[in-house]
C-alpha cells in the first residue's frame, strides 16, 4: 500500500515538470522538494545517497538553467546587463498580463530596442534579442528534460526496491 506521504512525493515530481512549462513555477525546486519529502519520511534512508545526490545534481541544474539560461544567452548574443535586467522585467510583467507569448515578445522587442538604441546596428540588435529569445525557450526544453529524469528515476529506483 502507498502512503499518502509518497502520493504527496511523486506529486511534488510530476509538479516540477509541470512547472517548467508554466511560467514563475520553480520547477526545479519542486522536484527536489518531492525527492527530500520522500527522504526525510523515510528516516533519511531511502533513497540512497548515491541517488539523492545524482537527484540532487540534476535539481540545481534545472534551478541553474531556469535563473541563468536567459542571461548567458542574451550575453552571448552581444546584449548588456543592463540590457539584460531590463528585458527580464518587461519580459515577466508581460507574462503576467498576456501570458507565455508576452514573455518571449516583450524580451525579443526588450533587448532588441535597447540595444538598438545604444548601437545603432540592426543586425547586432536584432542577434542579441534571438540569442536571448532562443536561450528561453532552451532553457525551458532542459528544465522539462532533467525534471522528468528526475521523476523518472524516482519511480524507476522506487519500482526496483
Amino acid at each position: 500500500m502507498v502512503d499518502a506521504v509518497t502520493v504527496v512525493a511523486v506529486a511534488l515530481l510530476v509538479g516540477g515538470v509541470v512547472g517548467t512549462i508554466v511560467p514563475l513555477v520553480p520547477g526545479g525546486l519542486l522536484s527536489l522538494s518531492g525527492v527530500y519529502l520522500y527522504w526525510w519520511h523515510t528516516d533519511f534512508a531511502e533513497p540512497g545517497l548515491v541517488a539523492l545526490g545524482v537527484f540532487t545534481v540534476l535539481g540545481v541544474a534545472t534551478i541553474l538553467a531556469e535563473y541563468l539560461a536567459g542571461a548567458v544567452s542574451a550575453r552571448v548574443g552581444g546584449a548588456s546587463w543592463q540590457t539584460t535586467v531590463a528585458a527580464a522585467v518587461v519580459g515577466i510583467v508581460l507574462m503576467l498580463v498576456t501570458g507565455p507569448l508576452g514573455l518571449l515578445v516583450g524580451l525579443f522587442g526588450t533587448v532588441f530596442l535597447l540595444e538598438f538604441v545604444q548601437d545603432g546596428d540592426v543586425d547586432r540588435s536584432t542577434r542579441s534579442a534571438f540569442y536571448a529569445t532562443v536561450g528561453m525557450l532552451a532553457s525551458t526544453a532542459i528544465q522539462v528534460l532533467l525534471t522528468a529524469t528526475i521523476l523518472l528515476g524516482f519511480v524507476v529506483w522506487a519500482l526496483l526496491l
